[in-house]
């Protein structure tokens, strides 16, 4: 019984990742950006992500925008984890429109923008090689505006969200 329970839950730490991994990318390519860097470390990112998804570690993922010159936010991507899976018959999906519609609202990131994918994790997580302690930008002077769950597998899931210049 607990095989099955686990080969469950690889599945959908393995969907979610993937999913979410995507959905940076598609957020870089529809903002405007060059994704070749985001994609260039994939294997990295996915390891990472798929490490920390299984321990119950990652709590969120960062895409930070920024301006160069200043080194300040123009906007910031978060996706949250929801830690509720169960075993059973689960459903899984991922709300690409709901998704491509906020990308849209939130408009095309000025031409010298750059961006870095950050992970927030638990204190005590494992150690993946390639990734450390990260620094977060300031939030001062922005609003979060949320989209709800993007990404779900069996309670698994992923919930979006960027923040906006008030």
């Amino acid at each position: 019984m607990s095989t099955v329970a686990t080969y469950s839950y690889t599945h959908s730490v393995t969907y979610v990742a993937d999913n979410i991994l995507k959905s940076i990318k598609d957020i870089i390519r529809l903002s405007g950006m060059d994704p070749s860097a985001f994609v260039g470390d994939w294997e990295s990112n996915t390891r990472a992500v798929k490490t920390w998804l299984e321990t119950g570690d990652l709590e969120k993922v960062i895409l930070e925008v920024f301006d160069p010159a200043t080194d300040s936010l123009v906007t910031r991507w978060d996706i949250d984890i929801v830690y509720g899976w169960s075993a059973g018959d689960g459903s899984f999906w991922t709300d690409t429109e709901q998704l491509a519609y906020a990308i849209r609202k939130a408009g095309v990131a000025p031409a010298a923008a750059k961006y870095s994918f950050l992970l927030k994790t638990k204190p005590n997580r494992p150690d993946v090689q390639g990734w450390g302690k990260a620094a977060y930008r300031s939030l001062d002077g922005m609003v979060k505006q949320g989209l709800g769950t993007t990404v779900e597998h069996s309670g698994l899931g992923a919930q979006a969200g960027y923040w906006r210049q008030r």
